[in-house]
């Protein structure tokens, strides 16, 4: 007898063994129908799979995050069964599932075009439409190399070479394809109805530069047409708010291949750059913070004591001075904050000490995966570093935290996520320090009131962090802010203070981020506002047409008067027309246009245009700088999916 425990805590017997499918037919034709795979005992498992012995046994479907997964990576497959009948030549390699979609790598002597892709996808809809079984098959080790090196598949017969001995070959055939794959999959094809092409680019055999270029077709799949379509939308919104493609438009910055992952700040983008910077300074300020700089460059024997080059020498960029000395360029502010504190010595009455620095640093990042603002190689972080007793260290991270998400809500993003990371496999430090700087986080947050997600194994590898994770005005997720506390550094660096009865005693130290790197933070801001950024973030928040050159002298005394305000201003005085000024100025998303005539120069006012083509009609200047003003100290940002 076989005794099947579900997920409600049920049981079902069944007088023999009996596979998934025959669970989930035994409770409905619904539930049978809509099955795609199973959980057995925790692991997921094909509908195939036969169960001898009792177990806990979960149907999945396409309404789980793992039934997504699934339906996902069975389309990659999918995509290259379709791939190989049409173009015979291409050599598969890999194809996981990734965020809303997937992906699969060939290597084939010419690129893949868009109509290349239209007849992909048509391929695969034929051939889901056959609704071919998938079919799970447990081959010997050898046996599958040979099997795909006589197909001419050498990538695929690699990975397998590449697989620990002992671990179980798994193929899994539909028709006239198998391919290599852990599973579990889809049973037939028939189950794979909402799913679209959306793009090649480049990859690297394994990743690695140095490696065979492949190219790689992105695509998306969901468990009905109207998840595809919201999704698809979602694309074509994103493409409007492209960062790269608005910082063109509004002549922000650009990139240079002399350069790569660095940006080139036109004058309008570094000020909003600077007005991010002014506005944090301010915030750190009110909060008690102090503020310093360390160098770019240092020695290599800091990073061997801080451990960055045992565990992060890849991304690291060095050099060797003719004496023979390695100094590396910062990848992280933190060994400059330890070095600033341990010279000289402090007292407990010092703290907390909150040490802020808006530090350059330089990471190596592989030119795939450089995107924009928000993947670069050398950009600014907004680290502070906290150093405390051990009885501050809980209360320490609660202000942290009610700053962090105070500041947010100034950018418009009211959504916040919180991700709790606790140790990698790669670290230092003891177990006991460990327990207790993940339990000093999560217990900071429960006494917030505050719900958080647990991503174990994530940490950095000298203590777990917090992450916060904003919601932008499309829906989509990025994570920016972290909080990290540790005590391995201030051990590796001798780090004291003299405690309160005259001994000496290890700091705390709490590594904190607000925007994380401003670059990045200033791509999200541009894509959150589809670059309408508001008044107080704007790189020019009102522009001043004259009509008729006969206006162009009040023109300029209306802009000296708002620029002596502190407003960041400019002029159009050309002999154009009027509609055209305005025209023009409103695709680079100035909050404001303030038209100057005849009657604007008799009154001494202004008639505004806000963004949108708002028309608020004439008013006095001194009128338009109370309303601006008021709406830069607000800080009160538009709505963003409404912004033009």
């Amino acid at each position: 007898m076989i005794r099947i425990t579900l997920p409600d805590g049920s049981i079902k017997e069944f007088p023999a063994p009996v596979t998934v499918r025959e669970v989930a037919e035994s409770l409905g034709p619904g539930l049978a129908k809509a099955a795609l795979a199973g959980k057995v005992d925790g692991r997921l498992v094909d509908l195939s799979h036969r169960i001898e012995h009792d177990a806990r046994v979960e149907i999945v479907t396409d309404r789980s995050p793992e039934g997504l997964e699934i339906l996902r990576h069975s389309t990659a497959h999918l995509l290259a069964h379709a791939v190989k009948e049409l173009f015979p030549e291409a050599q598969v390699t890999i194809g996981p599932v990734i965020e809303n979609g997937f992906y699969y790598d060939f290597a084939y002597d010419r690129p893949f075009t868009p109509e290349d892709l239209e007849k992909i996808e048509a391929r695969m809809r034929e051939l889901a439409s056959q609704a071919i079984p998938v079919v799970r098959e447990e081959w010997p080790r050898d046996q599958a190399i040979e099997f795909f090196k006589s197909l001419g598949e050498h990538y695929k017969a690699e990975i397998i070479a590449s697989i620990p001995e002992g671990e179980t070959i798994s193929l899994y055939r539909q028709g006239g394809f198998i391919d290599l794959c852990r599973g579990p999959h889809v049973p037939s094809t028939d189950k794979l109805k909402a799913f679209k092409l959306t793009k090649v680019a480049g990859a690297y055999w394994r990743g690695d530069a140095r490696n065979e270029q492949l190219q790689r077709i992105y695509g998306t799949a969901w468990p009905d047409e109207k998840s595809l379509k919201a999704y698809l939308t979602l694309l074509e919104e994103a493409e409007k708010r492209d960062h790269r493609r608005l910082g063109q438009q509004l002549d922000l910055f650009h990139f240079e291949d002399c350069a790569p992952g660095a940006v080139f700040w036109h004058p309008k983008g570094w000020r909003i750059f600077q007005a991010l910077i002014q506005y944090m300074r301010a915030r750190q300020e009110a909060a008690g913070y102090v503020e310093v700089n360390t160098p770019d460059v240092m020695d290599r024997s800091l990073w061997e004591l801080s451990g960055h080059w045992q565990n992060y020498r890849d991304h690291m960029f060095t050099t060797q001075t003719e004496d023979g000395r390695v100094f590396a360029l910062k990848p992280m502010n933190c060994p400059g904050a330890v070095t600033m504190f341990k010279h000289g010595l402090h007292s407990y009455r010092d703290l907390p000490l909150r040490m802020a620095e808006f530090g350059k640093v330089h990471r190596y990042e592989p030119s795939g995966a450089l995107h924009g603002l928000l993947r670069v190689r050398h950009f600014t972080q907004d680290d502070a570093h906290i150093f405390c007793t051990p009885e501050q260290m809980e209360e320490e991270c609660r202000t942290v935290v009610r700053l962090i998400m105070d500041i947010y809500k100034d950018f418009g993003f009211e959504q916040v996520r919180v991700k709790l990371s606790t140790r990698p496999e790669h670290r230092i430090g003891s177990d006991e320090i460990w327990d207790r700087l993940e339990g000093a986080l999560a217990r900071a947050l429960e006494s917030m009131g505050m719900s958080y997600e647990l991503f174990p194994g994530e940490g950095a590898f000298y203590g777990p962090k917090l992450e916060f994770v904003l919601r932008d005005a499309i829906g989509r997720d990025w994570q920016c802010g972290t909080l990290q506390v540790d005590m391995n550094l201030p051990e590796r660096f001798d780090l004291e203070y003299v405690a309160e009865d005259n001994t000496r005693q290890r700091p705390v130290m709490l590594h904190r981020a607000l925007f994380g790197s401003l670059e990045r933070f200033t791509g999200i801001l541009i894509e959150h506002y589809a670059g309408a950024l508001p008044a107080w973030l704007a790189p020019v928040q009102a522009v001043v047409l004259s009509i008729a050159e006969r206006h162009a002298e009040y023109a300029q005394q209306v802009a000296d008067a708002l620029r002596r305000q502190g407003f960041r201003v400019e002029t159009d005085l050309r002999n154009e027309k009027i509609n055209y000024k305005i025209r023009e100025h409103s695709v680079h998303k100035i909050p404001y246009l303030l038209v100057v005539g005849d009657q604007e120069r008799e009154s001494g006012g202004v008639a505004v245009r806000a963004r949108g083509n708002l028309n608020l009609g004439s008013m006095p200047l001194d009128g338009f700088i109370a309303r601006l003003r008021e709406e830069i100290e607000r800080k009160s940002p538009a709505p963003a999916s409404s912004q033009t």
